[in-house]
């Protein structure tokens, strides 16, 4: 692997790592704030010899990364906010076909066409499907550039294994900020996992017809329950997070941050501004959005300190963390109170006014 630091975008890198692990087509619309995204993958998947499809519409990019996957090929695409609105319906049927594709959201403001600033607005729309039907996508959050390269890499590992799309949720900021990245290994296509399943008829594979469609409702819900069974394999394998304890070690945090991406960078500063008026503070990031890690997070608030939820949305993740508390109060019998930082429309919240809450949280004076 080359320990080499480049200076990149978070988009570019998002579009540097697919490459790298062996995204075979990608196809897009151009929507702020990822375009570089879309540019950088115009240009790269042309030198490689790959495919690469500016569509007519997002409705049109997500049925293009729909047949290339079942043709085959490792695929991709990405959008902001409105233009995943508009890839749902393709997304719901490649959940129900068992299709793997890679759909990365760098969210901007809303709803509607909102802002083009950054917005973690997305959070329901990502972590409960977001189209119709009984169906989850796994959904990773990176919150720094070189997540961005390290979860997209994996992504296309995630995707292939339990056959589902993965959405890679980065917020307007992390993909146009720039930072130093350790790129991953570049793989040839050669080498990536086959794929037995795909259409048949083509290169001499037998015959194979992929759909979504099933008219019988009792096979129907066989099939989506046996898609469950794989849901809970993932849940049970995939659940990633970061926690950040007190500078000083040993006894619990007086107050638990809980957020990610661009908001988890935001709490890790008043984090610090917290400690040095000798206030303990934990900071709680979930990698993965679905599968939720509810079970470490319910873990932590078993202390029934309480936890502060800093997130760029009116209250999306934050219930989420209601249910992790929730368990908690079954496991443990103890309630930890939860409080909401939240913003909207592509306002970030400040390290200070983090800092400020965690004060009137506890009952600290300014």
């Amino acid at each position: 692997m080359n320990s080499e630091k480049v200076l990149m975008k978070g988009n570019d890198a998002i579009a540097e790592a697919a490459i790298r692990a062996g995204c075979g087509a990608y196809f897009g619309y151009p929507i702020t704030p990822q375009n570089e995204l879309i540019a950088y993958m115009a240009k790269r998947m042309l030198e490689k010899g790959r495919i690469f499809i500016q569509a007519e519409s997002e409705t049109a990019a997500i049925n293009m990364v729909y047949g290339a996957s079942c043709a085959g090929a490792r695929a991709m695409t990405s959008s902001s906010s409105p233009g995943i609105s508009l890839k749902q319906e393709g997304i719901s049927y490649a959940a129900g076909a068992d299709i793997p594709m890679v759909i990365a959201n760098v969210v901007r403001g809303g709803p509607g066409l909102g802002s083009i600033a950054p917005a973690q607005s997305d959070y329901f729309q990502s972590t409960r499907g977001g189209g119709h039907g009984d169906y989850s996508c796994i959904v990773l959050a990176p919150n720094s550039v070189q997540e961005c390269a390290d979860l997209c890499y994996l992504a296309f590992d995630l995707a292939d294994r339990y056959r589902m799309p993965v959405i890679l949720l980065a917020d307007g900021m992390i993909g146009q900020m720039m930072e130093g990245v350790i790129l991953p290994p570049e793989r040839s296509l050669s080498e990536l996992p086959s794929r037995d399943w795909t259409a048949g008829n083509m290169a001499g594979r037998p015959p194979r017809h992929i759909s979504s469609i099933n008219l019988v409702p009792a096979e129907l819900e066989a099939k989506t329950r046996a898609r469950y069974e794989r849901y809970d394999i993932v849940k049970k394998n995939e659940v990633r997070f970061e926690y950040v304890g007190p500078v000083e070690e040993g006894g619990a945090a007086d107050i638990t941050l809980a957020a990610y991406g661009t908001s988890a960078r935001v709490a890790l500063g008043a984090k610090r501004l917290a400690e040095k008026e000798g206030i303990r503070v934990g900071l709680f990031r979930p990698i993965t959005l679905w599968p939720f890690p509810y079970g470490p997070l319910a873990e932590l608030s078993g202390s029934g300190k309480p936890l502060l939820t800093v997130e760029m949305s009116l209250g999306q993740f934050v219930e989420d963390v209601k249910l992790a508390v929730l368990e908690s109060v079954y496991a443990q019998g103890k309630a930890a109170p939860v409080h909401l930082l939240g913003h909207s429309g592509g306002v970030i919240p400040t390290e200070e006014e983090v800092f400020a809450e965690i004060k009137k949280i506890l009952g600290r004076k300014s």
